[in-house]
């Protein structure tokens, strides 16, 4: 029966892998043809594949179980097998994810099992070896216009590029500029650059690393299409910028990978402050990102001894949110009954957040795992987020002896309160937030979503500064809306109305109204009027609709503008 079970797994793993890499693998002629939608719904498609495989695999392993198919002795024995035949694949650790996930369906509820699944390592395995490398090698005693010259020529896009000399001294000179003053290039200096092309969106991104003097230096050149060919965009050196493309804000890449843990380590030598879920959510494997993240927290809570609290910030409405504050994550679950005057239900919260997890974040919202049955030490938790959590998610709240279970839960990673953030900031932290703030609503439009609750509250910080909207139980598509100008009072009467004195529709929304609850703090109002006044006029917002129904992409770049080379034309 375990011999069975195993089968049955082994091949689901299989076709989901094979079904991955072949949508990926599209990405390069989508890129070609400029087919943006294409590749946006592409991204979408491949979400949903694994859910679709993990089902099909628990159906098919009840189905050969029948009635016995929680047998503990069956399935202890499965995980040892299964064990033994995923060490030996390129994706071991996504196919013991994969083991995870069925198992947890066939065994319906159940949290982390260590005796039925692939739960904590002691220690971090060694990552594949693919049998040739994943990446180029170039010896650095070229000159730099010559490096690039050979790198971009190994990348076989379909596209010729519109002036690859141009991009050749515009790239060899911006590290000219911010690398080789800092770091001396020698006779040892070597650039590995990874065969993959990560495409997302309309970019394609070359990533690789620059080993000087003992150090390694991220490089990666965006590449975009234009109407005359590719052109390059700009090329980062920087961990922290090369940390905001890969950003937990941002879609996952379409990248063929041979070895995922091989990947990530390349990746990982380049960004070292980057979670290992971030980066395994960043090429695709989102899953096997929550297991990391899982795994991560577990260690964590073994090597720490504070509470867990209430998050730092204003108290929802409709999410109890709580913290452990030497942890970089916050947990959300939805109230049973949400304050007033909110209207919301559990269906119609994790609908949203569904929403967020398949929409492109465009860099400005952050991506969230769905946990269920999540185990907490009951020591760890403060008396009073104890109470908050029995009386206000009574249906989701399992106390045992020494044990805390929530039955559902939303992981998210931890920000600064923008409301909070603004109470202790400078004039220029203020002048500067204030635009991003104003960039992120716009930004959001771009990709036909509008938040709904645009309090300073329902934004966090990023250690990058970036301003990022964290709460989605109001958000929707903003297409769906009808933006109004405020109707004119024609009477004392109407004028001087205790309410609106005119219909208003559940969808309606009057922009000129923001300013009473976007400025929040004193000076802020006349820097957001200066940067974003026509976020205040219904023309912005129809004229974004507009083009949300011509199916535009709009270019939205996960570099700060001033990194990008002057005098380029418009992407296609």
């Amino acid at each position: 029966m375990a011999a069975a079970i195993v089968m049955e797994l082994w091949e689901g793993f299989l076709s989901y892998i094979e079904a991955f890499e072949e949508i990926t693998s599209g990405a390069s002629d989508r890129f070609a043809r400029g087919d943006w939608q294409g590749m946006q719904a592409k991204g979408i498609e491949r979400l949903s594949l694994y859910k679709r495989k993990v089902g099909q695999a628990t159906r098919r392993v009840r189905r050969i179980m029948k009635e016995d198919h929680a047998s503990y002795e069956h399935w202890i024995s499965a995980r040892k097998q299964f064990g033994a035949l995923a060490a030996s694949h390129s994706a071991f650790e996504i196919a013991e994810t994969f083991y995870n996930s069925v198992c947890r369906k066939v065994h319906a509820p159940i949290g982390a099992d260590p005796i039925l699944m692939f739960v904590l390592k002691e220690e971090r395995p060694d990552p594949y070896q693919s049998p040739v490398p994943i990446f180029h090698t170039y010896q650095g005693h070229k000159s730099l216009e010559a490096l690039m010259r050979q790198i971009l020529h190994d990348y076989p896009f379909k596209v010729p590029f519109e002036d690859v000399e141009r991009d050749i001294k515009l790239i060899a000179d911006r590290i000219q500029e911010e690398v080789w003053p800092l770091h001396r290039p020698s006779s040892s200096t070597r650039v590995e650059m990874l065969k993959s092309v990560f495409y997302r969106n309309k970019g394609a991104y070359l990533v690789g690393r620059i080993h000087i003097n003992g150090q390694v230096i991220p490089l990666v050149v965006p590449l975009l299409k234009g109407k005359g060919g590719l052109y390059a965009d700009t090329v980062i050196t920087d961990p922290d910028q090369v940390s905001l493309i890969f950003s937990f804000t941002r879609s996952y890449f379409q990248v063929q990978v041979a070895g995922p843990s091989e990947m990530v380590d390349f990746l990982r030598s380049i960004m070292p402050l980057k979670p290992y879920a971030d980066l395994y959510n960043s090429i695709g494997f989102n899953k096997h990102g929550k297991t990391e993240l899982y795994r991560d927290f577990v260690r964590h809570l073994e090597q720490s001894e504070d509470q867990f609290d209430f998050a730092p910030g204003t108290k929802g409405l409709v999410m109890l949110v709580f913290t452990l504050p030497s942890y970089h994550t916050v947990f959300k679950l939805i109230r049973d009954k949400a304050h007033p005057p909110k209207k919301t239900d559990n269906s119609m919260v994790r609908r949203k957040y569904r929403l967020v997890a398949r929409h492109d974040r465009v860099g400005r919202m952050a991506d969230t795992h769905e946990f269920e049955y999540f185990a907490f030490p009951k020591a760890r938790f403060s008396p009073d987020l104890l109470k908050a959590l029995q009386e206000e998610t009574p249906s989701l709240v399992e106390i045992k002896e020494d044990t805390v279970i929530l039955r559902h839960l939303y992981t998210e990673r931890k920000m600064t309160p923008l409301n909070l953030f603004l109470k202790r900031a400078t004039q220029a932290e203020i002048e500067e937030v204030v635009d991003e703030y104003g960039q992120t609503i716009r930004q959001l439009a771009s990709v036909n979503i509008f938040p709904g609750d645009m309090l300073l509250k329902n934004f966090g910080l990023t250690r990058h500064q970036r301003v990022v909207f964290y709460d989605y139980d109001e958000i929707g598509f903003l297409t769906e809306y009808n933006f109004r100008e405020m109707p004119k009072a024609q009477s004392p009467e109407e004028v001087y109305a205790a309410g609106p004195w005119f219909a208003v529709g559940p969808k309606d929304v009057f922009p000129e109204e923001f300013r009473h609850f976007l400025i929040g703090f004193s000076g802020m109002e006349e820097i957001f009027v200066k940067l974003h006044a026509d976020l205040f006029t219904v023309e912005f917002w129809l004229e974004m609709q507009a083009r949300q129904v011509r199916g535009e992409i709009m270019d939205i770049f996960p570099y700060r503008e001033k990194k990008r080379f002057i005098h380029q034309p418009s992407a296609d």
